[in-house]
């Protein structure tokens, strides 16, 4: 078991050096940072301390190559570290060093700053983070709390209305764009009913008070995580259709039933637990994929995570935060896949993780 962690956190590493480095030579390449930083109307001599501190020039004002500004930024966002002293309390680096001059250190990731805010990227991101992973949590529970019990209904009623029906509704979930279901959730319980549903298009899931404090507001949460939820839940319920469809000719069920069991706890405790590998693939790479890819949801909604606050960089050329939410996104799919596997084994003992 220890050894097949080991084996896929190495397997993960590569995977973000992948990122890394994709991310990197893509978002550095486009335009001057110090003139996004300083603006068009900044003098030269602002635009190369920047030009400086963004390690583009050296202390002679030399252009650095780009290979080199790669590995600064690389043991910028890099846990395991080199910094000089000046840089730690520059940057102001948060963690474990140790050293001299030039200090050894396990640290936060530094993602740099805002080109525009000149915010720490780390801390945009996190103060944005619990809102993505809350509206993906709450999408992938009504999915699957949806979506399970209406494919294992398809299947045991199989070629009948009920499973017509769910065949039905499940493709034109699979077929609809998250952004225009969003649209319409939006106008029509937002804003036409909204006297009868009580919510509106957009809002965040906190909203401040007198005080000055955050205050949860769950009630806006409703229309995007359904939105968001609508594609998960189909998939969903195909996959647990066609799984337990498989399952119910084998042997061991017609075994089951021949020992007296009852057709209820045949169904959920020996058919669906054999059936739910494909399933948890599914919801584990939808769950990432939702913490990702929650863009427009959150855009359309108004709903403050981290696929708003990349969307808002992305439309002022701020990089630095573009590039962060990008490898957090890949983290977070890495660390799910992990986890997916560890799964497979609890659930299905025929798996066996080696």
């Amino acid at each position: 078991m220890i050894k097949y962690i080991v084996r896929k956190l190495l397997y993960g590493i590569l995977v973000m050096l992948g990122v890394i480095t994709l991310v990197f030579f893509l978002f550095q390449g486009f335009g001057d940072p110090a003139r996004i930083v300083a603006g068009q109307s900044s003098d030269s001599a602002t635009q190369a301390n920047i030009r400086k501190e963004l390690y583009l020039v050296n202390d002679q004002g030399e252009k650095i190559p780009r290979f080199k500004q790669f590995l600064y930024y690389l043991n910028d966002i890099s846990p395991v570290c080199f910094h000089s002293k000046a840089d730690i309390e520059k940057k102001h680096l948060r963690g474990l060093f140790i050293g001299g001059e030039t200090k050894f250190g396990l640290k936060i990731p530094y993602l740099r700053s805002s080109y525009q805010t000149k915010r720490p990227v780390w801390n945009i991101l996190m103060q944005a983070l619990p809102g993505t992973i809350m509206l993906a949590l709450a999408a992938m529970m009504i999915a699957v709390a949806i979506g399970i019990p209406l494919g294992v209904m398809a299947a045991v009623k199989q070629n009948t209305w009920m499973d017509t029906s769910a065949i039905f509704s499940s493709i034109v979930g699979i077929s609809a764009p998250s952004f225009f279901m969003g649209i319409i959730i939006a106008y029509v319980f937002g804003f036409v009913l909204t006297s009868w549903t009580g919510l509106h298009i957009s809002g965040n899931w906190f909203v401040i008070d007198e005080e000055g404090h955050r205050r949860l507001t769950l009630q806006n949460l409703i229309l995007p995580a359904v939105t968001l939820g609508i594609r998960p839940l189909a998939i969903i319920t195909q996959l647990t259709r066609s799984s337990m469809l498989d399952v119910l000719d084998q042997d061991y069920i017609r075994t089951a039933y021949a020992k007296g069991l009852g057709k209820r706890q045949v169904i959920w405790n020996h058919g669906l637990r054999n059936a739910l590998n494909p399933v948890i693939t599914a919801i584990t790479g939808w769950f990432a994929e939702l913490l990702a890819g929650a863009f427009f949801v959150e855009y359309i909604f108004g709903w403050q995570g981290i696929g708003k606050v990349t969307v808002d960089a992305l439309e002022k050329l701020d990089y630095p935060v573009v590039m962060g939410s990008v490898l957090i996104a890949a983290a977070f799919f890495i660390l799910i896949n992990i986890l997916a596997d560890l799964l497979y084994g609890w659930v299905d003992p025929r798996v066996r993780i080696r």
